[in-house]
């Protein structure tokens, strides 16, 4: 059974940094490509935003919100990414989530709350 495991939530102000990781363990494959999402506070599980996408040898694609803050990277040679987010802004509020995918299917994980307020 493939379960992602997001961590590095937390409550911060404006202007302050987090790391988030995703970590799927015990697998015998490699995803093809990893993304986070954000949910917004109140946003049913269809309304996820686009935030970042990372897949091996190719230059990672970010959302036009969090270009130039938010930085993707993965693991080399395992099932994690990470997302360093510098410069939250309220806006950025929200449950982070993981996903992944492999040979057509995807997988999510559970998500991590980022809260950014002064």
């Amino acid at each position: 059974q493939v379960q992602l495991v997001e961590s590095g939530g937390g409550l911060v102000q404006p202007g302050e940094s987090l790391r988030l990781s995703c970590e799927a363990s015990r697998l015998t494959f490699s995803f093809d490509g990893m993304a986070w999402y954000r949910q917004a506070p109140g946003a049913p599980d269809t309304e996820r935003d686009f935030v970042a996408h990372i897949r091996s040898g190719e230059t990672p694609i970010y959302g036009d919100a969090v270009k130039g803050r938010f930085t993707i990277s993965r693991v080399y040679g395992k099932n994690t990414i990470t997302l360093q987010m510098d410069n939250l802004k309220p806006e950025d509020t929200g449950v982070y989530l993981c996903e992944a995918t492999f040979q057509g299917y995807t997988y999510w994980g559970q998500g991590t709350q980022v809260t950014v307020s002064s």
